[in-house]
């Protein structure tokens, strides 16, 4: 579904695909408790950016989470947090179940993947684009 949303000045539309893996590419999102606990802290720390999660889902080794903000978002630093808070608080309330899976004091691989999203292909909107001059000629 297409979103506009809309301050004082600006109409926009911006999603965000992001995808983060737990460090060493570990199987750790297979106990439901953890699954539940990873989407709450995601759910907890996007509100308090003014972030609205569409979608978040794990897999085995690494989660999904699609999300709208605003373009005053620092996308790094929420990423950033994101990532530092639900380390920590996962590690602390899972210590044992972790305990052989991942040492130190990371839970997630510093890199992730991050995509703007939307309803047409970058070659849509490339061509209309390019048709824009030609409209107005």
């Amino acid at each position: 579904m297409y979103y506009l949303d809309n301050n004082n000045n600006c109409v926009y539309s911006l999603q965000h695909h992001l995808v983060t893996v737990v460090k060493y590419r570990q199987k750790v999102f297979v106990e439901q408790a953890i699954i539940i606990a990873v989407k709450t802290i995601v759910e907890n720390i996007a509100k308090s950016f003014d972030v609205t999660v569409i979608e978040c889902e794990c897999g085995e080794d690494h989660i999904h989470v699609l999300f709208r903000s605003k373009p005053t978002l620092d996308v790094t630093k929420f990423i950033n947090i994101l990532k530092g808070h639900s380390s920590r608080a996962i590690r602390k309330q899972f210590k044992d179940f972790l305990a052989d899976k991942l040492w130190g004091d990371n839970f997630w691989s510093p890199s992730y993947f991050l995509a703007t999203t939307g309803n047409v292909t970058v070659d849509v909107l490339k061509e209309y684009i390019e048709k824009q001059r030609k409209i107005q000629e």
